[in-house]
């Protein structure tokens, strides 16, 4: 297994030298695997930290060669965010080891951990163990259909705060405070402000996110790393301009030191 934690504390330092860490997520099942490998050469020529790939329900059926492919054309860490074991494998750096502690369905709480580890194992990926929370947005999202689970609602930071801390205390490295794919609202800044006074581990948010300005205001909350791909797949003629000023949006430090 490794043990170094290499991608972790990759993400950890951008999170430091940059100010935040920015992360884009590629969907196999919404984007080609051409399309996936010229996200991923745009995300690296414009300064994104790391390339997340996963989905809630898995159709595309080759997904270790869409890891791979982009795997060969970019130096970034390329990290699985599983939507279920079925998706853990060999071709990338590390994985998100998520578990969904804002639900209560035993499959995404252990049953999907439980058959996932060996493969994580066997196949020497770096785990990052990540509590992941579902923030309610107006709509129904992939995810919290898929999931069978209800979301935290956008209104209740305690309850959220709550959680949170439970994740820090389960001895979790990150938690993911996440509105959803194509969700109308992304995570309450005062949410994200309540979260991060309480913790001590790093947060993740995305879903929602569609301005630069979006990304920046929930890093100047409290968020270290920010996560977009629904965007991004829609706006393939916006794509590179999108890239470069939400990464600008994401990384403060650098427009200080520039």
């Amino acid at each position: 297994m490794v043990l170094d934690h290499s991608v972790l504390n990759h993400l950890l330092t951008a999170r430091k030298e940059r100010g935040g860490g920015f992360l884009v997520l590629i969907d196999p099942d919404r984007t080609s695997t051409h399309e996936a490998i010229a996200l991923a050469e745009a995300a690296e020529d414009c300064g994104v930290d790391a390339i997340l790939v996963g989905t809630s329900f898995l159709l595309e059926q080759d997904f270790g060669a869409t890891v791979r492919k982009i795997k060969e054309i970019t130096t970034l860490p390329v990290i699985i965010f599983p939507g279920s074991y079925a998706q853990i494998r060999p071709e990338a750096d590390a994985i998100l080891f998520t578990s969904l502690l804002s639900g209560r369905n035993p499959e995404y709480l252990i049953g999907e951990q439980v058959k996932g580890a060996p493969l994580v194992k066997r196949f020497n990926l770096e785990s990052i163990p990540t509590g992941y929370l579902l923030i309610a947005s107006d709509n129904l999202t992939s995810v919290q259909y898929i999931s069978n689970t209800s979301p935290i609602p956008r209104d209740k930071p305690d309850i959220a705060t709550a959680h949170a801390l439970a994740t820090q205390y389960l001895g979790m490295r990150l938690v993911y405070l996440e509105a959803g794919s194509g969700a109308t609202h992304a995570v309450p800044v005062e949410l994200i402000t309540k979260v991060a006074s309480y913790i001590d581990i790093p947060i993740i948010t995305g879903g929602g996110l569609r301005k630069p300005e979006d990304c920046a205001t929930r890093i100047e909350a409290g968020a270290s790393f920010i996560v977009v791909g629904n965007l991004l797949e829609k706006n393939q003629d916006k794509r590179f301009s999108l890239l470069r000023e939400m990464t600008t949006a994401v990384h403060p430090l650098e427009i200080v030191t520039a």
